[in-house]
């Protein structure tokens, strides 16, 4: 008995001091969350820079910079992706965003807690390489995740950039054609591509309409690091 009224007396005792044990306890989980203790270093994303979740992180970023910045910039591509481990994840992007019609780099840090449904943006700035242009990667190829190997790869025909290659391709030999009617692309047949370092090649066969005539070519063209193309080769194609 003389030991549960010493518990009570003790227990009575340290009320006065709750208050203050909470007030700890609030300012230390606060501190914490503000400080995103650190639980691990930056590594690269599990998913590819073009996979969808990171994707849709690197548009809530821009759409967050808007919002809080009563900005215009326009979504283009994540250029790098890399995560590290708080009390949740911190993403780091590195993404390519359109402003006045010029495409500039930024770098996010977008922290994301999944049991709470919880997404905040933590840091949103521009990279300062002004109107460099991004270094090539896979996903300008439409490359989906996991197919990161090496050497030339097909890739989808009605991609942006495939198509852009294939309108250079038929610019080019309008330049060099003496022909009165203009070459119009009607499809891209098939296309494959090889990146190497910061620029890629493209090979493709074309179906193109000449005035009432219909032909393929076999093209190739090279995309360099500052985001010109160049055509190597074209010729019809006899397949």
């Amino acid at each position: 008995m003389s030991s549960k009224l010493s518990a009570s007396r003790i227990s009575y005792a340290l009320l006065p001091f709750v208050p203050l044990f909470v007030f700890i306890f609030v300012f230390f989980v606060q501190f914490s969350q503000s400080n995103m203790a650190t639980l691990g270093g930056v590594r690269q994303s599990r998913g590819c820079e073009n996979s969808a979740d990171v994707e849709d992180l690197a548009r809530f970023a821009v759409q967050e910079h808007n919002k809080k910045e009563n900005a215009l910039l326009e979504f283009a591509r994540v250029v790098k992706a890399e995560e590290q481990v708080v009390a949740g994840t911190l993403h780091h992007l590195t993404l390519e965003a359109i402003e006045g019609g010029k495409k500039k780099i930024y770098e996010a840090k977008v922290w994301v807690k999944p049991w709470l449904n919880f997404k905040e943006l933590q840091e949103f700035k521009h990279t300062g390489d002004g109107d460099a242009a991004p270094s090539f990667t896979r996903s300008d190829l439409g490359v989906k995740q996991g197919g990161h190997r090496e050497g030339w790869q097909v890739v989808p025909t009605h991609d942006p950039v495939v198509q852009d290659a294939a309108n250079h391709a038929l610019s080019t030999l309008q330049q060099r054609s003496n022909s009165l009617f203009p070459y119009e692309l009607q499809e891209v047949v098939h296309a494959k591509a090889e990146v190497i370092d910061n620029s890629a090649k493209f090979d493709m066969i074309l179906k193109v309409k000449r005035g009432t005539k219909e032909e393929k070519y076999k093209a190739e063209v090279h995309k360099n690091s500052e985001g010109t193309f160049h055509l190597n080769q074209i010729e019809p194609d006899s397949s």
